[in-house]
């Protein structure tokens, strides 16, 4: 969008509400409470793309914060591309945070195997392991060896995923391996092992991005991720995989059709 166009009389107002948010309650930044407020604004259309945000001196006032602390989560903004500057004009919302297509979290097998096809894979950590984490020493029988590996995942050059998969050796080698640095694992999986897989299921929780996940994933510490988690039994109740995806919020979207 060419904001150079758009005129200084498109203001938005600060805020809907008659009281603003109390910044005491939480140890985060102010700063980066106001960005992740102004951030869930665009995103709402409450700022919509195109419109010219209020200044400095008027979100300083209505939020009775320094005129730093704004500076600071408007440039937070600005450095995501969701905002932009011009001189004499103002500050605009440049784009939303949900533009781009988002990952659809499918809840079939069928579905599954298909849903990262096309992206772009990174691989940051790959070993070969002799017993399974703790956290899922009493989901099943263990195997006798497992490969983990840990991978980025991008679209267009945009990571959206950090994933953690546990397969078992047998499967990981017939593979085989190579293709694990650059595919997604379930259509792999579903190929060498489809007809030994009887149970399977994956649950999804919500949490905040820690230091390392916010720099993999390109958003600003504690912005909301999904956590998923998937695990594949044979006949025997033995554990064949297991993955562990951490997902951008932004870039995800859950859809059950309620009957």
């Amino acid at each position: 969008m060419d904001l150079t166009r758009v005129p200084n009389t498109m203001s938005l107002s600060a805020h809907d509400t008659a009281l603003p948010p109390d910044l005491t309650r939480s140890r985060v930044a102010r700063y980066i409470q106001l960005a992740t407020l102004f951030r869930n604004w665009i995103a709402a259309g409450q700022w919509p793309v195109g419109g010219r945000i209020p200044n400095v001196d008027e979100l300083a006032e209505d939020f009775s914060v320094a005129r730093g602390t704004i500076r600071e989560a408007l440039g937070a903004l600005e450095a995501e591309g969701l905002l932009q500057r011009l001189r004499a004009k103002g500050t605009f919302v440049r784009r939303s945070p949900l533009e781009g297509a988002a990952h659809k979290l499918e809840i079939d097998w069928k579905s599954i195997i298909t849903a990262h096809a096309g992206a772009e894979i990174e691989v940051l950590e790959s070993r070969a392991l002799a017993n399974l984490p703790t956290l899922y020493r009493d989901e099943g029988k263990p195997a006798k060896k497992y490969q983990m590996m840990r991978r980025l995942h991008r679209r267009g050059g945009r990571p959206y995923l950090v994933g953690r998969f546990y397969l078992d050796y047998e499967w990981f080698r017939k593979g085989p391996p190579s293709r694990f640095r650059s595919q997604p694992t379930l259509p792999i999986l579903h190929k060498v092992a489809h007809g030994r897989i009887a149970r399977a299921r994956q649950t999804l929780t919500i949490g905040m991005a820690d230091v390392e996940m916010a720099s993999l994933l390109q958003v600003p510490l504690n912005a909301p991720v999904a956590y998923n988690r998937r695990i594949a039994l044979d006949r025997k109740g033995t554990i064949i995989y297991i993955g562990e995806g951490i997902y951008r919020g932004d870039a995800i979207r859950l859809e059950i059709d309620l009957r």
